[in-house]
């Protein structure tokens, strides 16, 4: 990674724009061409840097509900299950941790009822029973910006 691509990942964490052709206002922010811009994050993409460009939002301003999962998978289970669960277009995040309760993930849907729904048919399609649906009860939204640089 060079400083245009740090330059690059700075530019895009919280002031991506809302834009036809974002990468065109980008290359101009940077002093570069459009085609370079696409270059490099495609570029960033498959090498793991970026892993998602893309919007975030209050999903109760919306209308939506949301809610923390947890399930306990067993080893054996494990690439079936996480296959499953991202298969939801509403995951937002879904995490292996070291612990009993293994697999966290976020579901996002219209309604409670629907993730009710998901959560059922996740359990009927892994054979995975007893996940946990922990609903938010307070909201907290933070922003992280991570200043790119080589030191």
């Amino acid at each position: 990674m060079d400083d245009l691509d740090r330059r690059i990942l700075n530019e895009i964490q919280s002031d991506f724009p809302i834009e036809t052709k974002p990468y065109l206002v980008v290359g101009r922010r940077l002093g570069i061409a459009e085609e370079e811009v696409v270059r490099r994050v495609q570029r960033l993409k498959e090498k793991g840097i970026i892993r998602r460009i893309g919007a975030n939002f209050d999903s109760r301003e919306i209308g939506f509900t949301s809610t923390l999962c947890g399930a306990r998978v067993p080893k054996e289970k494990l690439d079936g299950f996480v296959a499953k669960v991202n298969s939801y277009p509403g995951v937002t995040h879904n995490y292996l941790r070291l612990s009993s309760i293994n697999v966290w993930f976020t579901l996002i849907a219209p309604s409670e009822e629907r993730i009710r729904e998901c959560l059922r048919e996740i359990e009927e399609a892994t054979g995975v029973s007893g996940i946990m649906s922990l609903p938010a009860q307070k909201m907290y939204k933070i922003q992280v910006d991570f200043n790119v640089s080589d030191d």
